[in-house]
């Protein structure tokens, strides 16, 4: 099986190591002092689970692997559109491509059965841009419940979690749960020391995951709070349950219906304690806010299924502007 990883970050790099180990034929995709670290001594790997170092070609040139199996992306969605020249020179006829996505993807209604099937998502897939790269029909789900961060070039400090879910867009399709491709993609991630379910409806631990996702990393780019302080605050803590709320109500009317608690993720948001988003490390950093996925893109399927979510709407408002403002003066 050969993968390659476009954008071998801390999560990419990770992934791409654990694959290595399981005998996967590996190519990671980066640049600067990170690929310079990897292609002198390997993906280091610090975990509580234990150390170790993957000897894994690394390069920045996607022509010098060729076609491989699956691509899997380790890029911020607000980096898809751009991603052809990277991505193209990888695929065969079959490559499928696994999208290591926070929040709603671009293949959210390929395949899915409904009044919906096959619409875009406009704030995810501008003018079908993302789709044009990326095809919908090579996409494989996938839900990240893994922490992971650069210690430095070449350093990937592991902190929790080792569960990838994944799933096919279509259900009912070729690919639903017993998905060869899937079937395959996890059994490697498995061999090589990781949780890789392969979920019958994807889009469940999609709307999951975005529930924290949704409130805390605007929340916290507009007061530069931690996880832990704003469940700490009684006015944001009401805030984050309204819009966990409506979160919920919009995932049911585009016919999800998550099995979770507002109140178990709010609790379980509060012990990760001082934890800054990613969204707030990107703020800090410099880098553009990936909100788009995470937030506008429930508006707009809220305004296309009549769901009323005031404090979503209220909330995107504002950091569409902060995010705008960025831009400008970047």
């Amino acid at each position: 099986m050969r993968v390659a990883v476009v954008g071998a970050g801390a999560i990419g790099a990770y992934v791409g190591a654990a694959l290595h180990r399981a005998g996967a034929d590996v190519h990671l995709i980066a640049r600067g002092p990170h690929l310079a670290a990897m292609r002198q001594h390997g993906v280091q790997v610090l975990s509580p689970r234990g150390d170790f170092t993957a000897r894994v070609h690394a390069t920045d040139d996607p022509a010098a692997i060729g076609p491989v199996d699956y691509v899997f992306l380790g890029l911020k969605a607000n980096s898809y559109a751009a991603c052809g020249p990277l991505v193209h020179p990888l695929l065969h006829a079959h490559t499928a491509v696994v999208a290591a996505q926070n929040g709603i993807p671009w293949w959210y209604f390929h395949g899915l059965r409904g009044p919906y099937e096959g619409r875009r998502i406009e704030s995810v897939d501008p003018d079908g841009a993302v789709s044009a790269v990326l095809p919908p029909h090579r996409a494989i789900g996938c839900v990240v419940y893994a922490a992971t961060e650069l210690q430095g070039p070449g350093v990937v400090r592991h902190l929790e979690g080792t569960r990838f879910s994944i799933g096919e867009p279509d259900p009912s399709g070729p690919g639903a749960d017993g998905s060869k491709r899937c079937q395959e993609f996890s059994e490697a991630m498995r061999a090589g020391g990781l949780k890789c379910p392969v979920e019958p409806d994807v889009r469940n631990d999609i709307w999951i995951k975005l529930l924290g996702n949704i409130a805390f990393n605007p929340l916290s780019a507009l007061s530069r709070a931690t996880m832990a302080q704003i469940c700490r605050h009684d006015d944001t803590r009401a805030l984050v349950t309204t819009m966990m709320r409506e979160t919920l109500a919009v995932a049911e009317a585009v016919g999800c219906r998550p099995d979770v608690s507002v109140e178990r993720r709010l609790a379980g948001a509060e012990r990760v304690g001082e934890h800054k988003t990613s969204t707030l490390q990107d703020l800090e950093r410099g880098k553009p806010l990936e909100l788009d996925v995470l937030l506008a893109a429930v508006v707009e399927l809220a305004a296309l299924t009549g769901t009323r979510v005031p404090k979503l709407c209220a909330i995107h408002a504002v950091t569409d502007l902060l995010a705008r403002t960025l831009r400008s003066a970047a």
